[in-house]
């Protein structure tokens, strides 16, 4: 999946001074691709793009990009709309009138080009909603075409493992009506078919704790990395949990803790499925940590223009490109901010690869969506009811 609702490996890195510290040419530096691989042309000119707005106006409540049709869809809380990847343009929308107390949210585009959404529906004489989780199939179908039945009741989906390939997705959810508790849920989405429901350590897990996931294909492992004290200042190390998606099996290591303040809380977390690299962003110390998942080993690069205690330049979501083996982290705050923020491009080995600005992204910026055979992305755009669209 490439989604938004809102989630890999290392050798050891050699970084000159000014990779590690300093501040990088605005816009593109140079194009480094991992040894033995060619860059492929792009799709366009490094840079900004399109901007999308959607069709009623209205703030965009998610949004994903299908690989292989390269179209994407969108919620607001009154519709879900399809789009053109490549121009931006609304291509349909639906439905024609909301139904009264229902409001939407879109989960993601999982394997076989299903779109899964949430339904929130206020019951007449209520204040708080119930959820219903309701597929697209396939995501341009401009209708919803089926339900999505989790073994849980009462269940909010805050996060899905990037998937498009596999037949299995993991799934973070709170319990609503069991304090919150977290759990991993396993699911062929578009089969509306389920595996394994995996407990998360409500100490450690917990939203308070703002955990992340990401999917190891080749594994089958969901990956997530975790504050386990709360990103407390001076607190413990991050931590990195693995759960076998077949048998619900765990393990887990510390991550990097550095700085005068430590790490904080874990900002993003993308994997490359291909070579087993995970790339986390860490709030206290804009830092970007790469580790090795089978070797259980990291390393770590700073954000152009910081230092070790840069939390208000502390990097957001990430994204993963395994063809090219680039990482892409949002930036709010890039250098002094006089360019705005920024999309920094790192290779699996901590190289800096290039910087595009010019971008307007939140605190805790959600990861762009890519399509890494053509280097074209989006993200969240300058307004709510926007999003820009960039080359890499």
């Amino acid at each position: 999946m490439i989604a938004m609702s809102a989630i890999r490996h290392v050798a050891v890195l050699v970084a000159s001074a000014d990779m590690l510290f300093g501040c990088g040419s605005i816009g593109s530096t140079s194009d480094v691709a991992p040894s033995g691989v060619q860059a492929p042309l792009r799709g366009s000119a490094v840079g900004l793009g399109h901007v999308l707005t959607t069709r009623n106006g209205g703030q965009i409540f998610g949004f994903a990009i299908d690989v292989q049709s390269k179209d994407g869809i969108l919620a607001t809380a009154t519709d879900i709309e399809t789009f053109n990847a490549k121009s931006g343009r609304i291509l349909a929308s639906f439905p024609t009138e909301t139904p009264p107390g229902t409001t939407y949210s879109l989960d993601g585009i999982f394997t076989g080009g299903v779109a899964l959404v949430t339904r929130y529906v206020v019951p007449s004489g209520k204040i708080f909603a119930a959820r219903h989780y309701d597929l697209i199939d396939p995501f341009t179908a401009k209708r919803f075409t089926g339900k999505w039945k989790p073994p849980l009741r009462d269940i909010n989906v805050e996060q899905a493992g990037p998937n498009q390939s596999a037949a299995t997705t993991a799934l973070y959810a709170i319990e609503l009506k069991n304090q919150d508790l977290p759990v991993l849920i396993v699911s062929n989405v578009q089969k509306n078919t389920f595996g394994k429901v995996i407990g998360l350590d409500p100490s450690s897990f917990a939203l308070g704790d703002q955990p992340q996931l990401a999917q190891d294909t080749a594994t089958q492992q969901a990956v997530l990395a975790t504050s386990p004290d709360g990103g407390r200042v001076g607190g413990e190390a991050p931590v990195n949990l693995l759960i076998d998606l077949r048998t619900g099996a765990q393990k887990q290591f510390n991550g990097l803790n550095n700085g005068p303040f430590g790490s904080g809380f874990v900002n993003g977390l993308a994997v490359d499925s291909t070579t087993g690299i995970a790339a986390t962003t860490t709030e206290l110390n804009a830092q970007v940590e790469l580790y090795d998942l089978a070797k259980e080993t990291g390393t770590a690069v700073q954000l152009p223009c910081t230092g070790d205690a840069s939390q208000d330049n502390s990097g957001g979501g990430v994204a993963n490109d395994p063809i090219n083996g680039f990482f892409l982290v949002t930036d709010p705050v890039y250098c002094d901010g006089s360019a705005g923020s920024a999309i920094v491009v790192y290779g699996e080995k901590g190289n800096l690869v290039e910087t595009i600005t010019g971008f307007t992204f939140q605190p805790g910026q959600s990861p762009p969506l890519i399509d890494p055979k053509t280097r074209i992305g989006w993200v969240s755009g300058a307004a709510p009811d926007q999003l820009q669209q960039f080359s890499y």
